[in-house]
């Protein structure tokens, strides 16, 4: 197959003279709606799509990441996007900062031009080799509707009933959950639905980058975080924290709704309180399996609930982000 450029190529950005609008943002600005979000939002998010050209083609997703300020990260994966194709042996990544209207990544390897929803791919010689388009990526189990038998954690008509941790303001105005809060049900072993958005803050880095906790139980996180396009470690957005890393990173871009679907299963103790086996959990983060039966040794720091024979709730990190929350429920086993 002739080699085509892994995206270590010059990307070049048309995007207009409103860059200015996310520049006077601090790392702690955070948009929690596209109307907020700025003309980087809009730049931001997965292409898709083929280069070259009959049998000798070559799948290929790139998620351009903004870093604010009108700068950019490219990050390219041959045969597809994550979970979409990607054979998670090789990725590769450029930076580029606004210059004048144009946001440039430089090679020696091609080049990409990324204009009205699409990139048009070149290759060294200025030979054009394919064109990626923009697609949004939805989980399979968005939406998903709450069994007859399950437990409904958040209910966003009367969450009093179902939240503790209710104060004034622990809703939005369009009734979804805020961060913060913890599940009146307590519950040991079973299947956990979660639907959770994460705000657009292109200024941050790391933790302090639309950071929150999915605590099991109230005391084994799986991480939240704005990881669309990093590497995903075991503090990343599908990691379970300080146990392990998700086989892949399935963080869709900010702003966009995502789903954990997380089985799980209590540690057990025999009848002299002694630990006979450690808790397990399976994770499928926007539809993909990220964690499968993973043993978990004892508690994450910071949860509700570190006694690991009891039962325990859905806790909900505080983090100081504007994440939000909708659709959760539990089926207990």
């Amino acid at each position: 197959m002739k080699p085509f450029p892994l995206f270590t190529l010059c990307l070049t950005l048309f995007v207009g003279s409103q860059f200015s609008y996310a520049d006077s943002k601090s790392p702690k600005w955070a948009a929690t709606n596209v109307e907020e979000a700025g003309p980087d939002f809009q730049i931001q998010g997965e292409y898709s799509g083929t280069l070259g050209e009959g049998s000798d083609t070559l799948k290929y997703g790139v998620q351009v990441i903004a870093l604010g300020k009108g700068a950019f990260r490219a990050v390219g994966y041959p045969e597809g996007l994550p979970g979409d194709g990607w054979n998670q042996e090789k990725k590769v990544s450029a930076e580029g900062i606004k210059t004048d209207n144009v946001i440039s990544f430089k090679s020696e390897d091609g080049r990409g031009d990324l204009e009205e929803g699409k990139i048009t791919i070149f290759d060294a010689e200025g030979n054009q080799v394919g064109v990626l388009e923009k697609v949004q990526r939805k989980s399979p189990t968005l939406g998903k509707k709450a069994p007859e038998n399950a437990t409904i954690l958040f209910d966003s008509n009367d969450a009093e009933k179902t939240v503790q941790n209710f104060i004034n303001g622990a809703l939005t105005k369009d009734k979804l959950l805020k961060e913060g809060v913890t599940s009146k049900q307590n519950f040991k072993h079973g299947h956990l639905h979660l639907e959770f958005q994460l705000p657009f803050m292109p200024q941050a880095r790391g933790q302090g980058r639309s950071n929150s906790g999915c605590y099991v139980l109230g005391r084994y996180e799986v991480q939240i975080l704005d990881s669309f396009g990093l590497d995903g470690k075991d503090n990343e957005c599908g990691g379970i924290y300080k146990v392990g890393a998700p086989r892949v990173n399935m963080c869709l871009p900010p702003l966009s709704w995502q789903t954990y679907d997380i089985d799980f299963q209590s540690a057990k103790y025999d009848t002299d309180g002694k630990k006979t086996a450690k808790a397990r959990i399976t994770v499928k983060h926007n539809g993909v399996t990220v964690h499968e039966n993973r043993e978990i040794d004892g508690p994450t720091p910071g949860g509700t609930n570190q006694d690991e024979a009891i039962a325990g709730p859905l806790f909900l990190q505080n983090h100081s982000n504007p994440v939000r929350f909708r659709n959760i429920w539990v089926v207990e086993k």
